[in-house]
């Protein structure tokens, strides 16, 4: 069918600018309004806002707590990165390789976290590092290391650290199931072919599988970087609420408690700023990082 430029421009436009409107409302509005909230002092209720230029800027570099929940929040994606990865990546081969029949009821529950809210995931694992009946406490006293037993969420040294294993338990399934995409598409040609060389799995592993899935486990990296910077501060809040005295807050986290909690709203706009280029910066970085050249199957 023989369509007219007018046609096919109102078509483009038909399907493009509903598309663009919602993105502006829910995207570009937040974004420039976080930018200029940052430049003013207000409660985020009255409405009165005072102009008070980069002052909030001044008092960003100033706040000790921010650089600590920098610290934390880079803790967190290296650590579920290298976990979800590597426990990801096994359970994808293993999965694909090993050709189990119950494959698919493994499939159900690794991923059944990800159906779950993050709220109930951390109430959940409050519960199982509860001190006095939690599971964690309980198997180590059954096990005979009950003097490793701790206050888990309780205490400076091990609250942050405790919150990285319900992270990593959340995410598997998600980054399983699309590096297990990306298996089943290779050619067992390549596989045959390895064998007839001779190589080991762990040789298949890396000359064949892990090339060949490398923009799976690239997109994956990404989102679970993204998602950690801008969205930890949920189990931070639910499982710790940013202490004890400070020690598990992270950037979101600390926003919520300056805009919130604090009615510091201007100021909070600014960590809000901070947290959008660090996220901006990491992510190029690691664009530039984990660029490979292209392997066709």
């Amino acid at each position: 069918m023989i369509q007219s430029k007018k046609q096919k421009y109102t078509f483009l436009a038909v399907c493009l600018i509903p598309t663009f409107i919602m993105f502006s409302i829910f995207t570009l509005y937040p974004l420039f309004s976080g930018l200029y909230y940052s430049f003013f002092e207000w409660s985020g209720s009255s409405q009165v806002k005072t102009f008070i230029g980069l002052d909030n800027y001044i008092q960003l570099f100033k706040d000790a707590i921010v650089p600590d929940t920098i610290i934390h929040d880079y803790f967190l994606v290296v650590t579920k990165v290298i976990g979800i990865m590597i426990m990801a990546m096994f359970f994808a081969v293993a999965l694909t390789q090993l050709k189990l029949k119950e494959a698919p009821f493994y499939r159900i529950v690794f991923f059944f976290p990800n159906i779950m809210s993050v709220v109930v995931i951390g109430i959940l694992w409050m519960f199982i590092y509860n001190p006095t009946m939690g599971l964690v406490n309980s198997g180590l006293e059954i096990l005979g290391l009950g003097d490793w037993a701790k206050p888990w969420l309780g205490s400076e040294k091990w609250a942050l650290p405790s919150l990285v294993l319900p992270s990593i338990w959340a995410g598997i399934g998600l980054f399983m199931l699309m590096l297990m995409g990306g298996i089943s598409n290779i050619s067992k040609s390549y596989y045959e072919a390895a064998d007839i060389d001779g190589a080991s799995e762990w040789t298949k592993f890396w000359k064949v599988t892990l090339p060949l899935v490398w923009p799976q486990v690239k997109i994956s990296i990404l989102y679970i970087v993204i998602t950690t910077l801008n969205g930890s501060f949920v189990i931070v809040q639910v499982m710790t609420g940013g202490g004890p005295n400070n020690s598990t807050h992270v950037m979101g986290s600390y926003l919520y408690q300056q805009a919130f909690v604090q009615f510091n709203f201007g100021y909070g706009a600014t960590i809000g700023v901070m947290i959008l280029v660090l996220s901006l910066i990491t992510v190029l970085l690691l664009q530039f990082v984990l660029r490979r050249d292209k392997v066709e199957y």
